[in-house]
C-alpha cells in the first residue's frame, strides 16, 4: 500500500483538532471519513471535491491477491469482458463510501440487466475493518448483493495504484478503463458514462 496507516491517522486527528472545515489542508492518501460541513469529502489537496478523470483505455488489473469472495464464486477479469465493468474500491467504515453505496447499489439493480457487472473491492484502512463478519454485516446492511472481493493484503489496491476510497474504475466489454472518479459526487456523470459504455 502506499500510504502508512498510522500517518493517514494521525493526519486526521490533527484535521480534526483543527476543524473539519480546513478543505486546504493536504490530505494525500485518504479521502474518507473525512468531510467539511456541507458533507463533501476532502481528496487530496483539492477543497470539498472529487476528482474524475478519462483514463485513456488502461487494461482492467486482474483480481490477485483476493483473500475471499463474497456474493460470488471467485473471478477473474475474463469473467467480465463481454460485460461494462464498474469496480468500486471501498471499506465499510468509511463515511464517503458510505455515502457513495446507495448509488452503486442503485447502478447495479438498474443496469445489470443491460449488461453491467458491478465488482466491490474491499480494501480495509484499519484492522478491525479486516473482520470477514463485519464486511458481510456491511454487505447486508447496504443491500449489497454485487460481487466483493476481501482485499485485506491490499494487492488489489496495489495492482490499480490506488491512494483512495472510494475509487469508482469503469471499463468497456473489452475490459479497458475508460473513466474513473475519486471521492463522492459526480453521481449523474459516472451515471451518463455507465449509459455511454452500455450503448
Amino acid at each position: 500500500m502506499n500510504k502508512p496507516f498510522d500517518t493517514i491517522a494521525r493526519r486526521r486527528q490533527m484535521l480534526t483538532y483543527f476543524g473539519l472545515g480546513l478543505t486546504g489542508a493536504v490530505l494525500k492518501g485518504c479521502a474518507s471519513p473525512i468531510a467539511t460541513s456541507n458533507a463533501e469529502p476532502i481528496v487530496n489537496v483539492m477543497p470539498a471535491t472529487a476528482i474524475a478523470r478519462n483514463t485513456g483505455g488502461k487494461p482492467l488489473p486482474e483480481f490477485t491477491g483476493v483473500q475471499e469472495w463474497l456474493n460470488s464464486s471467485p473471478l477473474t477479469i475474463g469473467d467480465l469482458k463481454g460485460s461494462v465493468a464498474l469496480i468500486h474500491i471501498w471499506t465499510f467504515a468509511c463515511i464517503n463510501c458510505q455515502r457513495t453505496l446507495p448509488y452503486v447499489v442503485k447502478w447495479h439493480q438498474t443496469y445489470a440487466g443491460r449488461g453491467l457487472k458491478v465488482v466491490g473491492i474491499h480494501t480495509p484502512e484499519f484492522p478491525f475493518e479486516r473482520d470477514i463478519n463485519q464486511i458481510k454485516s456491511a454487505l447486508k446492511k447496504h443491500n449489497i448483493t454485487y460481487p466483493n472481493a476481501v482485499d485485506n493484503r491490499h494487492k488489489m489496491w496495489s495492482a490499480y495504484e490506488n491512494e483512495y476510497w472510494p475509487h469508482l474504475f469503469l471499463a468497456d466489454r473489452r475490459g479497458m478503463i475508460q473513466y474513473d472518479h475519486i471521492g463522492e459526487g459526480a453521481y449523474d456523470t459516472t451515471e451518463q458514462k455507465i449509459r455511454q459504455l452500455l450503448g
